[in-house]
């Protein structure tokens, strides 16, 4: 389709160029110049050719005058180049020193200053000279100003001063004008200030940007959720916040055992322990289960039956077993908690383990095993080595993993590799 085009199109240029020779050649035209006794006179072709030529010659010879002023300045845009990229690979190597040497010199092209003078602000905030970084960003305010009011926010939150980053972010949200790092900047400047409405307000535009991944957007909303949760004074206020939160974010695990947590100190066990089972039904949680097991208060039977029940699909999570063997120390069950969090101890030592088998010896009358396994709690906890375990009653529990047997959909077992 293209060769036809450019066929088409000479065709065109051609009959043009006849036309126009014939039209010219019928009467070529007369051109005369007289200046102080000179006279000079031509047809308007030639005339035309000459000014054509007379113009190429100027523009010639102006290049050619211009010539070594544009080899400086070429070199010099060049120079700038090669510092802006050797400045940028020195601050992700972190010499910061290096960095911020080589950004201040490629700062001076004017097309490289607003990058150059923010990358070198960076450099100077990562050395820990936040004065000097707010100088540089001072300057880069007049090349990319809302890049550098974020960057800036940083800076002061780095500085410990996240009350200024937060009053510097703020009038920008009001308006919802902020970049998505400046989103996330007023989320942990709101975060260290203690202003959680403000965090909060910040975790929906976030979201919507696409900014972050999802892996860090999820810690990021946790960490703004559970300390939004726990900053509630008293149950009333929990509830409110609680449901005004968007269903995603009641989904969150992070916020379930936050509100579960905060739920329970404030006396409500019951809404509590329904946010942590409606959640368990969901989706299967370890954090959750834990949590389950933490809580104190409400029908301990009750929950006693509902975790062993879940043990028949999951007998081998540390955490339920966990879970049940604090439930049973609560209900000085002390022989039936010792078993399961030997069984836990067995799959997953942990200090939280540790902890609760002491208390189930102490339960007992046992006072060393007790301090055994409060001294490997503290332990584990400071990540020294612990004593094995030692039940008093041998055979107890069988300590390894149970296998469940799984069908497909037509009833024959699966055979494992």
């Amino acid at each position: 389709m293209n060769l036809w085009r450019w066929i088409l199109l000479l065709v065109v240029v051609a009959a043009l160029a006849a036309f126009g020779w014939h039209w010219v050649a019928v009467d070529p035209g007369y051109v005369l110049v007289r200046l102080h006794g000179w006279r000079v006179q031509t047809t308007v072709v030639a005339a035309v050719i000459i000014l054509l030529l007379a113009w190429a010659a100027l523009v010639t010879a102006w290049r050619l005058l211009r010539w070594p002023f544009g080899a400086l300045s070429r070199r010099h845009r060049r120079l700038s180049r090669k510092r802006l990229a050797e400045g940028l690979i020195a601050l992700m190597e972190g010499r910061h020193g290096d960095a911020e040497r080589d950004l201040n010199r490629a700062s001076r092209l004017d097309a490289l200053r607003g990058v150059s003078l923010l990358a070198s602000a960076e450099a100077s905030s990562r050395r820990g000279e936040h004065g000097r970084a707010l100088e540089i960003l001072a300057e880069a305010s007049q090349a990319a100003p809302q890049a550098a009011r974020v960057l800036r926010a940083r800076v002061l939150r780095r500085d410990g001063k996240s009350a200024e980053a937060l009053a510097l972010l703020a009038p920008d949200a009001d308006k919802g004008a902020l970049p998505p790092g400046g989103w996330r900047e007023l989320a942990l400047s709101a975060l260290a200030a203690g202003d959680t409405r403000r965090a909060l307000s910040a975790l929906e535009p976030l979201q919507k940007s696409g900014a972050l991944g999802a892996r860090s957007y999820t810690m990021l909303e946790a960490k703004v959720l559970a300390a939004a949760i726990d900053a509630a004074p008293d149950g009333a206020a929990l509830n409110t916040l609680w449901s005004q939160l968007p269903k995603t974010q009641r989904r969150a695990t992070a916020a379930i055992d936050a509100y579960a947590r905060r739920a329970a100190g404030f006396g409500l066990v019951l809404p509590a322990m329904d946010e942590l089972e409606s959640a368990l039904r969901r989706e299967w949680s370890p954090e959750l289960v834990e949590a389950y097991g933490v809580l104190a208060g409400g029908d301990l039977d009750a929950r006693l039956r509902r975790a062993e029940g879940w043990l028949a699909q999951h007998p081998n999570d540390p955490a339920l077993l966990l879970a049940v063997g604090r439930i049973c120390v609560r209900s000085r069950l002390w022989g039936k908690a010792r078993q399961f969090l030997e069984r836990s101890l067995a799959l997953q030592p942990g200090a939280g383990a540790w902890e609760a088998l002491g208390d189930a010896w102490q339960g007992q009358g046992d006072a060393a095993q007790a301090q055994r396994c409060y001294r490997n709690a503290l332990a584990m906890a400071r990540g020294d080595i612990v004593s094995p375990a030692a039940s008093a009653v041998p055979g107890v529990i069988d300590t390894n993993a149970i296998a469940l047997e799984e069908r497909d959909e037509h009833g024959v077992p699966r055979l494992r590799g």
